[in-house]
Protein backbone atom coordinates (compact mmCIF):
# COMPACT_ATOMS: atom_id res chain seq x y z
CA UNK A 1 0.00 0.00 0.00
CA UNK A 2 1.27 3.66 -1.03
CA UNK A 3 2.40 5.53 2.03
CA UNK A 4 0.63 8.93 2.46
CA UNK A 5 3.96 10.76 1.26
CA UNK A 6 4.51 8.73 -1.52
CA UNK A 7 0.47 9.75 -2.84
CA UNK A 8 1.54 13.00 -2.10
CA UNK A 9 4.84 13.05 -4.02
CA UNK A 10 2.99 11.13 -6.85
CA UNK A 11 0.29 14.48 -7.06
CA UNK A 12 2.45 16.93 -6.64
CA UNK A 13 4.17 15.36 -9.46
CA UNK A 14 0.87 14.85 -12.02
CA UNK A 15 0.11 18.34 -11.26
CA UNK A 16 3.88 19.73 -12.09
CA UNK A 17 3.61 17.87 -15.63
CA UNK A 18 0.21 18.76 -16.48
CA UNK A 19 1.51 22.17 -15.86
CA UNK A 20 4.66 21.76 -17.71
CA UNK A 21 3.07 20.29 -20.57
CA UNK A 22 0.24 22.62 -20.86
CA UNK A 23 2.54 25.39 -20.87
CA UNK A 24 4.25 23.47 -24.10
CA UNK A 25 1.91 22.69 -25.92
CA UNK A 26 0.22 26.54 -25.71
CA UNK A 27 3.45 27.96 -26.72
CA UNK A 28 4.26 29.12 -23.41
CA UNK A 29 7.55 27.67 -23.16
CA UNK A 30 8.87 27.33 -26.80
CA UNK A 31 11.36 25.34 -28.17
CA UNK A 32 14.68 25.04 -26.55
CA UNK A 33 13.33 27.13 -23.53
CA UNK A 34 15.05 25.89 -20.39
CA UNK A 35 13.61 24.17 -17.88
CA UNK A 36 14.87 25.32 -14.35
CA UNK A 37 13.58 22.63 -11.71
CA UNK A 38 14.34 25.30 -8.69
CA UNK A 39 11.74 28.03 -10.09
CA UNK A 40 8.98 25.84 -11.58
CA UNK A 41 9.45 24.41 -7.93
CA UNK A 42 8.92 28.16 -6.67
CA UNK A 43 6.41 29.01 -9.26
CA UNK A 44 4.08 25.88 -7.84
CA UNK A 45 5.20 25.98 -4.12
CA UNK A 46 6.63 22.44 -4.13
CA UNK A 47 9.62 20.71 -3.75
CA UNK A 48 12.35 19.92 -6.51
CA UNK A 49 11.67 15.97 -6.45
CA UNK A 50 7.81 16.05 -7.79
CA UNK A 51 9.51 18.43 -10.87
CA UNK A 52 12.20 15.99 -11.34
CA UNK A 53 9.96 13.61 -12.16
CA UNK A 54 7.61 15.19 -14.00
CA UNK A 55 10.31 16.11 -16.20
CA UNK A 56 11.48 12.99 -16.61
CA UNK A 57 8.40 11.52 -17.94
CA UNK A 58 8.05 14.61 -20.25
CA UNK A 59 11.63 13.08 -21.23
CA UNK A 60 10.07 9.86 -22.06
CA UNK A 61 7.72 11.05 -24.50
CA UNK A 62 10.24 13.32 -26.46
CA UNK A 63 8.87 16.22 -25.10
CA UNK A 64 12.01 17.46 -22.86
CA UNK A 65 15.10 17.01 -23.78
CA UNK A 66 17.99 17.12 -21.26
CA UNK A 67 22.06 17.90 -21.84
CA UNK A 68 24.84 17.80 -19.42
CA UNK A 69 25.87 21.58 -18.50
CA UNK A 70 22.12 22.71 -20.03
CA UNK A 71 19.57 20.89 -18.20
CA UNK A 72 16.40 20.33 -19.17
CA UNK A 73 14.83 22.07 -21.88
CA UNK A 74 11.60 21.96 -24.33
CA UNK A 75 12.75 19.79 -27.32
CA UNK A 76 13.22 21.03 -31.00
CA UNK A 77 11.87 19.38 -33.46
CA UNK A 78 13.86 19.60 -36.84
CA UNK A 79 12.48 18.52 -40.11
CA UNK A 80 13.52 14.52 -39.76
CA UNK A 81 12.12 14.14 -36.56
CA UNK A 82 9.10 15.57 -38.12
CA UNK A 83 9.40 13.11 -41.19
CA UNK A 84 10.02 10.24 -38.82
CA UNK A 85 7.19 10.52 -36.85
CA UNK A 86 4.98 11.05 -39.19
CA UNK A 87 5.85 7.94 -40.89
CA UNK A 88 6.02 5.95 -37.73
CA UNK A 89 2.70 7.69 -36.94
CA UNK A 90 0.70 6.48 -39.97
CA UNK A 91 2.07 2.85 -39.32
CA UNK A 92 0.80 2.70 -35.73
CA UNK A 93 -2.20 4.44 -36.33
CA UNK A 94 -3.03 2.55 -39.42
CA UNK A 95 -2.80 -0.31 -37.60
CA UNK A 96 -4.38 0.82 -34.35
CA UNK A 97 -7.55 2.11 -36.69
CA UNK A 98 -7.86 -1.36 -38.67
CA UNK A 99 -7.91 -3.03 -34.97
CA UNK A 100 -10.40 -0.35 -33.80
CA UNK A 101 -12.85 -0.85 -37.04
CA UNK A 102 -14.86 -3.92 -35.27
CA UNK A 103 -15.44 -1.71 -32.16
CA UNK A 104 -16.85 0.98 -33.71
CA UNK A 105 -20.62 2.09 -33.53
CA UNK A 106 -22.81 3.52 -35.50
CA UNK A 107 -22.83 6.12 -33.00
CA UNK A 108 -19.02 6.50 -33.13
CA UNK A 109 -19.27 7.54 -36.88
CA UNK A 110 -21.91 9.83 -36.54
CA UNK A 111 -19.68 11.94 -33.93
CA UNK A 112 -16.88 11.38 -36.67
CA UNK A 113 -18.90 12.68 -39.14
CA UNK A 114 -20.07 15.61 -37.14
CA UNK A 115 -16.33 16.30 -36.46
CA UNK A 116 -15.62 16.11 -40.22
CA UNK A 117 -18.29 18.57 -40.95
CA UNK A 118 -17.01 21.01 -38.49
CA UNK A 119 -13.48 20.93 -40.20
CA UNK A 120 -15.01 21.34 -43.25
CA UNK A 121 -16.64 24.77 -42.09
CA UNK A 122 -13.27 25.73 -41.36
CA UNK A 123 -12.36 25.44 -45.06
CA UNK A 124 -13.79 29.17 -45.91
CA UNK A 125 -11.62 30.77 -43.10
CA UNK A 126 -9.20 28.97 -42.74
CA UNK A 127 -8.02 28.65 -39.61
CA UNK A 128 -4.88 26.02 -39.10
CA UNK A 129 -4.68 25.47 -35.70
CA UNK A 130 -8.58 24.75 -34.84
CA UNK A 131 -8.42 22.82 -37.93
CA UNK A 132 -5.58 20.29 -36.62
CA UNK A 133 -7.38 20.15 -33.20
CA UNK A 134 -10.58 18.86 -34.91
CA UNK A 135 -8.37 16.60 -36.82
CA UNK A 136 -7.13 14.86 -33.67
CA UNK A 137 -10.52 15.09 -32.38
CA UNK A 138 -11.94 12.74 -35.40
CA UNK A 139 -8.81 10.53 -35.63
CA UNK A 140 -9.67 9.70 -32.04
CA UNK A 141 -12.86 8.31 -32.79
CA UNK A 142 -11.15 5.64 -35.31
CA UNK A 143 -8.59 4.54 -33.09
CA UNK A 144 -9.02 5.21 -29.49
CA UNK A 145 -11.28 2.04 -29.65
CA UNK A 146 -7.95 0.03 -30.31
CA UNK A 147 -7.74 -3.05 -27.95
CA UNK A 148 -4.26 -3.34 -28.40
CA UNK A 149 -3.01 -1.20 -25.02
CA UNK A 150 0.28 -0.87 -26.19
CA UNK A 151 -0.27 0.04 -29.78
CA UNK A 152 -2.74 2.77 -28.49
CA UNK A 153 0.15 3.75 -26.56
CA UNK A 154 2.45 4.20 -29.32
CA UNK A 155 -0.57 6.41 -31.24
CA UNK A 156 -0.88 8.39 -28.16
CA UNK A 157 3.03 9.53 -28.07
CA UNK A 158 2.94 10.12 -31.77
CA UNK A 159 0.44 12.57 -31.24
CA UNK A 160 1.61 13.94 -28.52
CA UNK A 161 5.24 14.21 -30.49
CA UNK A 162 3.54 16.42 -32.68
CA UNK A 163 2.37 18.82 -30.79
CA UNK A 164 5.71 19.97 -29.61
CA UNK A 165 4.93 21.69 -33.16
CA UNK A 166 4.09 25.02 -32.65
CA UNK A 167 2.74 25.79 -36.02
CA UNK A 168 0.36 22.98 -37.49
CA UNK A 169 1.44 21.04 -40.46
CA UNK A 170 -1.58 22.52 -42.30
CA UNK A 171 -0.29 26.40 -41.96
CA UNK A 172 2.04 25.29 -44.45
CA UNK A 173 -0.10 22.92 -46.64
CA UNK A 174 -3.67 24.60 -46.37
CA UNK A 175 -4.53 23.00 -49.89
CA UNK A 176 -4.25 19.44 -48.04
CA UNK A 177 -6.92 20.11 -45.91
CA UNK A 178 -9.38 19.90 -48.46
CA UNK A 179 -8.00 16.91 -49.28
CA UNK A 180 -8.00 15.47 -46.19
CA UNK A 181 -11.38 15.85 -45.40
CA UNK A 182 -12.09 13.89 -48.50
CA UNK A 183 -10.28 11.13 -47.26
CA UNK A 184 -11.81 11.16 -43.76
CA UNK A 185 -14.95 10.39 -45.39
CA UNK A 186 -13.56 7.45 -47.64
CA UNK A 187 -11.84 5.75 -44.13
CA UNK A 188 -15.61 5.97 -42.40
CA UNK A 189 -17.33 4.39 -45.63
CA UNK A 190 -14.85 1.47 -45.53
CA UNK A 191 -15.76 1.41 -41.39
CA UNK A 192 -19.02 1.57 -41.86
CA UNK A 193 -19.14 -1.25 -45.03
CA UNK A 194 -17.30 -3.54 -43.62
CA UNK A 195 -14.65 -3.85 -45.46
CA UNK A 196 -11.51 -6.17 -45.25
CA UNK A 197 -9.04 -4.89 -42.33
CA UNK A 198 -6.46 -4.46 -44.39
CA UNK A 199 -7.51 -2.22 -46.87
CA UNK A 200 -8.99 0.08 -43.60
CA UNK A 201 -5.39 -0.09 -42.48
CA UNK A 202 -4.13 0.77 -45.94
CA UNK A 203 -6.52 3.80 -46.31
CA UNK A 204 -5.49 5.38 -42.51
CA UNK A 205 -1.75 4.78 -43.55
CA UNK A 206 -1.81 6.51 -46.88
CA UNK A 207 -4.35 9.57 -44.75
CA UNK A 208 -1.70 10.24 -42.85
CA UNK A 209 1.40 9.22 -45.30
CA UNK A 210 -0.13 12.07 -47.89
CA UNK A 211 -0.23 15.06 -45.74
CA UNK A 212 3.94 14.14 -45.25
CA UNK A 213 3.99 13.98 -48.85
CA UNK A 214 2.36 17.55 -48.94
CA UNK A 215 4.60 18.96 -46.71
CA UNK A 216 7.73 17.33 -48.63
CA UNK A 217 6.41 19.32 -51.54
CA UNK A 218 6.45 22.12 -49.63
CA UNK A 219 9.68 21.94 -48.42
CA UNK A 220 11.16 21.32 -52.49
CA UNK A 221 9.47 24.94 -53.26
CA UNK A 222 11.00 26.38 -49.78
CA UNK A 223 14.66 25.46 -49.58
CA UNK A 224 15.45 27.97 -47.42
CA UNK A 225 12.23 27.88 -45.09
CA UNK A 226 12.32 26.35 -41.75
CA UNK A 227 8.86 24.90 -41.28
CA UNK A 228 9.05 22.74 -38.23
CA UNK A 229 10.26 25.72 -36.63
CA UNK A 230 7.97 27.68 -34.09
Amino acid sequence: MSTPTAIGTLSKSQHAYSWIRERIENGTFVPGYRLVLGSIAKDLSISVVPVREAIRRLEAEGMVTFERNVGAQVAMLNNDEYVSTMQTLGIVEGAATMLSAPFITAADLAAARAVNKQMIETLEHFEPRRFTELNREFHSVLFERCPNPHLLDLVHRGWNRMNVLRDSTFSFVPGRAKASVDEHEGILKLIEDGADSLEIEMAARAHRIRTLDAFAAYQADHKHASPAQS
